[in-house]
């Protein structure tokens, strides 16, 4: 590898934005927040990336079907485009 030209690779904890769930990993990734994260040579300040989906909420890890408002989508085309008849 040339030196100089890639980015940094370092640990970084993500967290989930709705549950607050964190973890470790590496990432090239940069980060202005920080966050004091607790691993097994004691609690170290990493850069934090808060994230909207992880495997904590996605439907496809957690194996639950998400139920939508599909009632309300029909009832908004209906009142937009009206009923054929």
């Amino acid at each position: 590898m040339k030196p100089g030209i890639h980015p940094q690779y370092r640990p970084v904890v993500f967290q989930d934005a709705t549950t607050g769930t964190a973890f470790l990993t590496r990432s090239t990734i940069t980060s202005s927040r920080t966050i004091e994260f607790e691993t097994a040579d004691g609690t170290q300040t990493y850069p934090l990336v808060v994230v909207e989906v992880t495997s904590d909420l996605h439907p496809f890890w957690t194996r639950e079907r998400r139920i939508m408002d599909t009632a309300g989508q029909v009832e908004k085309f209906r009142r937009r485009y009206g009923e054929r008849r």
